[in-house]
């Protein structure tokens, strides 16, 4: 008997060089978008879109206007995760990656508030929720991508190619800044610590314009995907679910609420060393709350040293998430940010040399909580709803953990009268919560991703915790 015929769902989807590519160029062009963003916030927009305000209000309105952003990322994540889980997931992350794109383009193209008043302001809100939005559901996205395509021994490897797009995206970001700032003319006897006169009229607009060929490229590298097998074999079974959101609220909600703290030391450690420690780097040691007084460019090169740590112990943390757990991994690695946001002013009060360190273990820290994300939260959900469920537990917690926290952190700055000592006990509290989630959840390193589903209308056992077959939905 001749053997049956190999289906698309059986035969290799994608290389490996191409699983990675496409999951890392992606999140690399979409943390780049933001981190400009986050840049501009703290060098130049509090003076091009706030400029009536007094320099800590206007400081707070640019990181309101920051933060804003994350409350569109869930809305992201569960129209992206509508479509991923109901179409597939190439064409929405295609979908995911032009929307941050062109907002991004368009910010670079805005007028400020002295040619336009408040229509400046209000469209830079709507930019950055449209990048926000296209955020939400570009990381679980690409997180799937490349955990869905993975041998299951190497899952948590995988999956942190697109953790390892923020580290990048912050190197490119900022280091294009610094070579614009560099190139610029400086205005005679400016303070060197602040934007020249060229870099505040235009030349903040051209990281934002470059992004069109960065998208350009990924577009052509995520065209070029097929489905995963995974997703295939759910598709052809019947199992696509008419309203992923319906299934993942009623029979997957103890996963999304775990997934949200899980995350939550995680991005409040994440825009603790990005976007509240540029501001406070660079504020000076006599103003009215005073920072350590670094140059731009000096604390921009401490910071960019700092996440090469990131993306190493990106990298490294995959392979020990496989081996040792994604929980047992992290139990300890938040432990230790609970201990860093504690020992965080003494690090400070060495110096240059202590500033230097306490860039370098927040970023390793950083490294080693965001990487094993990447393979724990989709293996918390069925394939089913894996593109809805991920998104939105890593997208709510952009909400508790990042939308706020350098607003926060601003606001405890300056009621501790310039010192930073209540932003560490910030980040430690957030911490103690991220560690009593791991510790009630569950291992995930060992489930297969297709486990738990069943066709529609079949006599088969229900899928994990219960969920009955939904309505078959064709493909």
């Amino acid at each position: 008997m001749s053997a049956p015929a190999t289906s698309p769902a059986q035969a290799p989807a994608n290389s490996r060089s191409r699983v990675l590519v496409a999951s890392l160029i992606g999140t690399t062009i979409e943390f780049y978008d933001f981190y400009i963003y986050a840049t501009a916030a703290v060098l130049v927009f509090p003076s091009l879109f706030f400029p009536n305000s007094d320099p800590t209000t206007a400081l707070l309105s640019s990181f309101a206007v920051f933060g804003a952003a994350m409350v569109a990322r869930p809305i992201g994540a569960v129209v992206f995760g509508h479509l991923g889980d109901r179409l597939g997931r190439k064409g929405t992350l295609v979908a995911s990656l032009l929307t941050m794109g062109i907002a991004t383009f368009l910010i670079g193209v805005l007028p400020t508030y002295e040619q336009a008043g408040w229509i400046a302001t209000a469209l830079l809100v709507l930019m950055r929720l449209a990048q926000g939005f296209a955020l939400g559901g570009e990381w679980s996205g690409a997180a799937l991508v490349a955990t869905e395509n993975a041998p299951k021994n190497k899952r948590a490897l995988y999956g942190t190619f697109p953790q390892l797009g923020a580290p990048l995206g912050f190197i490119i970001g900022n280091g294009l800044f610094l070579i614009i700032g560099a190139l610029l003319p400086s205005s005679a006897g400016a303070d060197p610590s602040q934007p020249s006169e060229a870099f505040l009229s235009w030349g903040w607009r051209i990281p934002f314009l470059f992004s069109a060929v960065m998208v350009v490229i990924g577009l052509w590298v995520r065209m070029r995907l097929v489905e995963a097998p995974v997703f295939s074999k759910t598709r052809e079974a019947g199992l696509v679910r008419k309203l992923p959101l319906a299934t993942v609220f009623r029979s997957h909600w103890k996963q999304l609420i775990l997934g949200t703290f899980f995350m939550l030391a995680t991005y409040v450690l994440f825009y603790l060393m990005t976007t509240f420690s540029l501001s406070y780097g660079r504020t000076a040691t006599d103003a009215a709350v005073p920072g350590l007084g670094y140059s731009y460019t000096t604390f921009v090169l401490m910071m960019i040293f700092g996440v090469l740590f990131f993306a190493a112990f990106t990298l490294i943390s995959g392979p020990l998430a496989d081996k040792y757990g994604r929980r047992a991994t992290l139990i300890w690695v938040t432990a230790a940010i609970l201990v860093f946001g504690l020992v965080w002013v003494p690090l400070i009060g060495m110096g240059t040399l202590g500033v230097v360190l306490w860039l370098v273990l927040g970023f390793t820290l950083m490294g080693m909580t965001f990487g094993p994300m990447g393979a724990l939260l989709p293996e918390l959900f069925p394939t089913s709803v894996r593109y809805t469920g991920s998104g939105i537990s890593y997208n709510v917690s952009s909400i508790l953990g990042a939308a706020v926290a350098p607003f926060i952190a601003v606001a405890l700055w300056e009621a501790a009268d310039g010192s930073p000592w209540l932003v560490g006990v910030y980040l430690s509290a957030m911490a103690l919560l991220t560690l009593v989630s791991l510790l009630i959840g569950k291992e995930t390193k060992d489930i297969a991703l297709d486990e738990g589903e069943t066709p529609a209308g079949s006599d088969a056992p229900a899928g994990r915790d219960g969920e009955s077959p939904a309505a078959t939905v064709a493909p």
